[in-house]
């Protein structure tokens, strides 16, 4: 046993140092080349110039005129149950980032504990316990108690930074989650909006049904009276009825469509179903303005989601050397000082009572690594992962952005022509009447001249109520919107 001991204190460095380096050389892990992600954009979309000037740095405040809409926005951006559900998810985030934070620095903490023991006479501890005297005349207790308090320290030196490395990937995850809100904010304003306008629409569109109606039932009441002149036959008098009662009922259906398009915006902004106070009736007059959309590269530091996007590949780029980490060796510190005895009374007797210990402690993986393989391999592929995300991200936007451009420009064109169409229509509303009171047409020149107009009309409200959407789709995707 003597010589035993001997030897370990000979070669017990010797030892150690042959440990570490054993363990230094299985620490060798696999490696693996990180994708690079691509950011190359066009110099500047089809068709536009390269004006910086970007309609997407706008506050929303700015950006919407109608003070209704605005304050439906900011009622939304207070109210909204899904919003409120991000925030919480940032506050995790946040916490998350405290939690790795304190990873990597030293525990202290305290401690005391009450123990009974009976061992057995004939076992090496029963044996000292029963021959050795404490003091004369005295004997060890039995059972004997074992009494303690004290401090205890824990410290993981991080000398390959993987505790540090996993506090910044949960710094950018809780930045990633920012962005995250961000983009919600940006939805649901877009989301808002859209409603809005389709409520706006829907309203004009019950106006101008009402307006028919009144043409075709004083055109009803003129065929009527042809009837009884005989001038007109029966059967005018039905299809007339018909296309009254078909525009009835189409009226009805439009005011379900209202009574829904309220309801949908009182739940985006968190309330009970109610009246939504808005002015509709220049609707048709609203004046489009100019959307500057800048250049492409601009959208990287615009978008929320391809900020995101972004924060979330450099998380993954950090918890790949995290993982790489867990192939190397850890060095840890522990240390602790405090009192024991037997007896409580001797807890205060000093110093033969203090206790203390300090250890330094070195542990790596040597075989059967297969857990830390797999950790790493997998963080490589969310890293890869992350970079089509990233990618995909970017060509969304920009994508989106060009085709928003082109609608807008089409819109319009499309709505000059419509607002001829309308006048055009609305002016031989009359003219047919006048011709069909001297004889000069058939009544069913009459029923088509007024059905056209009515739906001239209506395709005019939707033209302008896609027009209103798209400056309002162009300024999200343009990364506008989250800045208030």
């Amino acid at each position: 046993m003597i010589k035993t001991i001997k030897f370990m204190a000979k070669h017990g460095k010797l030892l150690l140092v042959l440990l570490i380096n054993v363990g230094l050389f299985y620490s060798c892990g696999p490696t693996k080349d990180l994708k690079q992600e691509n950011k190359n954009l066009p110099e500047n979309y089809s068709r536009q110039s390269t004006d910086t000037i970007n309609s997407g740095t706008l506050k929303w405040r700015d950006f919407f005129h109608d003070p209704n809409l605005v304050k439906l926005i900011d009622t939304a951006l207070v109210n909204n149950q899904e919003l409120n559900i991000m925030l919480q998810q940032i506050d995790v985030a946040k916490n998350e980032v405290k939690a790795r934070k304190g990873e990597y620095l030293p525990f202290l903490g305290y401690g005391a504990s009450a123990e009974v023991e009976k061992v057995g006479e004939y076992t090496r501890n029963g044996a000292v316990e029963k021959n050795l005297d404490i003091k004369d005349g005295e004997e060890f207790p039995e059972p004997l108690a074992d009494y303690s308090a004290g401090i205890f320290a824990s410290w993981e030196l991080d000398i390959w930074k993987k505790l540090r490395n996993s506090k910044k990937a949960a710094v950018l995850e809780y930045l990633s989650s920012i962005e995250g809100k961000n983009f919600m904010v940006t939805r649901l304003i877009a989301e808002i909006s859209d409603s809005y306008y389709e409520l706006l629409a829907l309203d004009n569109q019950l106006a101008f049904i009402e307006q028919n109606l009144e043409l075709q039932s004083n055109a009803l009441k003129m065929i009527r009276i042809q009837k009884q002149a005989a001038r007109a036959t029966e059967l005018a008098v039905r299809r007339f009825e018909a296309e009254v009662l078909k525009n009835q009922s189409h009226k009805f259906e439009v005011q379900q469509e209202i009574i829904e398009m309220e309801n949908k915006i009182n739940f985006l902004i968190g309330r009970q179903p109610q009246h939504i106070d808005r002015n509709s009736e220049d609707f048709i007059q609203t004046q489009m303005d100019t959307i500057y959309a800048g250049i492409p590269s601009q959208l990287l530091r615009n978008r929320p989601d391809i900020r995101q996007a972004e924060y979330e590949l450099q998380a993954a780029k950090l918890n790949i050397k995290v993982a790489r980490a867990n192939f190397y060796p850890s060095l840890g510190l522990k240390a602790g000082i405090g009192l024991q005895a037997f007896n409580p009374k001797y807890l205060t007797s000093t110093p033969e009572s203090l206790m203390y210990k300090a250890v330094g402690e070195i542990v790596g993986p040597l075989i059967n690594r297969n857990a830390i393989k797999a950790q790493y391999n997998t963080a490589n592929a969310k890293q890869v992962q992350a970079v089509y995300e990233f990618e995909k991200s970017i060509l969304k936007g920009y994508i989106e952005v060009v085709n928003l451009l082109s609608k807008m420009e089409n819109l319009k064109k499309s709505y000059e022509l419509k607002e001829n169409q309308v006048k055009a229509l609305t002016e031989s509303i009359d003219l047919s009447t006048q011709l069909f009171q001297s004889a000069r047409i058939e009544y069913i020149e009459v029923l088509f001249t007024q059905r056209e107009a009515l739906q001239s009309r209506i395709e005019l409200v939707e033209t302008k109520k896609d027009q209103l959407m798209a400056r309002v789709n162009v300024y999200q995707a343009l990364g506008g919107g989250w800045n208030n």
